[in-house]
C-alpha cells in the first residue's frame, strides 16, 4: 500500500517518549524508521506492564512502525556503523542534549559532512542561545517551567500539580512532526538539508501563552495575564444528579438555546451578563457557578438527550475504563487487536486521521531490542564476518532465538 512518507529513511537516535512518539508517527506515515538503541535498550522498554521483559505497554505504543538496531556509540566501531547509515538517510532525529551529541562526534557539522542533504532534528529541553541550554529536561520539569501546574493552582485553589498525562512530551512530538515534514518538503524541493532545533520549553511556553498572554499582549499592558474562562473554578465537569457531565455553552446561539431549554428565554434577553462574548467572559465565574447549580438538578442521561436536541455541545465524563468502551471509537474502528510476533495478542490504536488515498497505518509491530541489527548492517555493506565481530565485541546485539 502506498503511504505518504514511503521512501523516506529516518535514523532515530531517540529514546523514552517525546521523540519516539514523533518518529512513530513518521513510521505510520510510511517512513523507514531505524531506531538506534544502546546495548541496554530504550529505558521506556522497562516500564510495565509487560508479558516479556523489555516490551512494556508504553514502549509498544510509541515504537511501532520501526526497526531496532543496537549500536554502542561509545565504541569507535559503533559510531562508524552509525555513520554508515547516514549517507542515504533523509532525516536524523535525536533527543540527547546537543553537547552530548558533540561528545559522541555526532554534531550537525559532523553529520552534515557525511550527508549534506540530511535534516538533523533535535528535540531537547531548551533553545541553545539561552542560559538553560545545557539543562536536562523532562515532561514534569517543562510543565512547571511553562506554568501549567500554576494554572491548575489558580483554577482550583489546590496546591500546584502536574497534568497526569505526558502533555509536554506528546505535545512537542506533534509539533515536531509538522516541523520535520516541512523541512523534508524543503529538502525535496531544493536538495538542502538543515539543522532543526525543537526545544520543549519554548514550544510549551507558546502553547500556554497563546491562551494566557491576555492583557500582557499589549504594550503597555491592558491587564494581567490569564484567560478568565479557563481559570474559573467552575470550568470543570459538572456534577449531575447521578454522575458528571461535560458541557460547553459558548456562543450566543448556544446560550439562547440553553435558556430556551430551561423555559427561561426572557431571562436570557434581560440579563446584560449574557449580551455577548465580552460580557460573558467578564462575568464567567458567576455564570459558571450558576450553570453548575442548574446541571445538578437532572441526571446525566436527561441532560445529554436535552442538549443533543438543542445542539449544545456536551459529552459524558469518561473514566479510563469507559473510554476503552466508547461506542464512537468502536464505530470508527479506533481500536483493533493484532498478533504481535513475540508479545501475543495486543490492543492497538489506529492512526487518528482519515486519508482518501494514502491512509497511514502501523507498518510493523514494535521491535525487540536489536531485532533488526543484523539486517540493517547487511543493508549497509557489512559482511557476515564483520557482523559476527561486532556482535562478539558488544558493539551490536541481536535477540536470541526466533520471535
Amino acid at each position: 500500500m502506498k503511504l505518504p512518507l514511503q521512501g523516506i529513511k529516518v535514523v532515530d537516535l531517540s529514546n523514552v517518549l517525546m521523540a519516539p512518539h514523533a518518529t512513530q508517527i513518521l513510521g505510520d506515515l510510511g517512513a523507514d524508521v531505524i531506531k538506534v538503541e544502546a546495548p541496554e535498550g530504550d529505558p521506556l522498554r522497562g516500564i510495565g506492564p509487560f508479558r516479556n521483559p523489555g516490551m512494556g505497554a508504553i514502549f509498544l505504543h510509541a515504537n511501532r512502525s520501526k526497526r531496532s538496531i543496537v549500536l554502542d556509540l561509545k565504541q569507535p566501531a559503533g559510531r562508524e556503523a552509525l555513520m554508515r547509515l547516514l549517507p542515504d538517510a533523509d532525516l536524523m532525529v535525536y533527543n540527547l542534549r546537543p553537547r552530548v551529541m558533540q561528545r559522541l562526534g555526532l554534531s550537525y557539522d559532523e553529520v552534515a559532512a557525511a550527508n549534506p542533504r540530511i535534516v538533523y532534528a533535535g528535540l531537547f529541553g531548551y533553545g541553545q542561545a539561552g542560559p538553560y541550554a545545557d539543562r536536562p529536561a523532562y515532561d514534569d520539569l517543562i510543565q512547571g517551567a511553562a506554568a501549567i501546574p500554576w494554572l491548575s493552582h489558580i483554577a482550583s485553589g489546590e496546591p500546584p500539580r502536574y497534568v497526569p498525562t505526558a502533555i509536554v512530551d506528546r505535545g512537542v512530538a506533534l509539533s515536531a512532526v509538522g516541523l520535520i515534514n516541512a523541512a523534508l518538503l524543503h529538502q525535496v524541493r531544493t536538495g538542502e538539508g538543515q539543522r532543526l532545533d525543537i526545544p520543549m520549553f519554548e514550544t510549551m511556553a507558546a502553547f500556554v501563552l497563546g491562551d494566557h498572554m491576555a492583557g500582557e499582549t499589549f504594550d503597555p499592558p491592558l491587564g494581567p495575564p490569564g484567560y478568565p474562562r479557563m481559570l474559573t473554578p467552575d470550568r470543570r465537569p459538572y456534577r449531575t444528579r447521578d454522575g458528571y457531565l461535560c458541557i460547553l455553552v459558548y456562543s450566543d446561539r448556544q446560550w439562547r438555546s440553553f435558556f430556551r431549554l430551561l423555559g427561561r428565554e426572557d431571562e436570557f434577553e434581560r440579563d446584560p451578563r449574557f449580551a455577548d462574548m465580552t460580557t460573558r467572559t467578564r462575568n464567567i465565574e458567576a455564570i459558571y457557578g450558576e450553570l453548575a447549580a442548574v446541571i445538578a438538578e437532572r441526571s446525566t442521561a436527561e441532560w445529554l438527550a436535552l442538549l443533543e436536541d438543542a445542539d449544545i455541545p456536551a459529552m459524558p465524563l469518561h473514566s479510563l475504563e469507559s473510554l476503552l468502551d466508547d461506542p464512537h471509537l468502536a464505530a470508527v474502528g479506533f481500536f483493533a487487536t493484532a498478533d504481535h510476533p513475540s508479545e501475543g495478542r495486543l490492543r492497538q490504536m489506529a492512526v487518528p486521521s482519515t486519508w482518501s488515498k494514502t491512509q497511514p497505518c502501523a507498518t510493523r509491530p514494535a521491535p525487540r531490542l536489536g531485532e533488526h541489527s543484523v539486517a540493517v548492517l547487511r543493508e549497509h555493506g557489512y559482511a557476515e564476518h564483520e557482523i559476527r565481530a561486532l556482535l562478539a565485541a558488544g558493539v551490536t546485539r541481536a535477540p536470541a532465538g526466533p520471535r
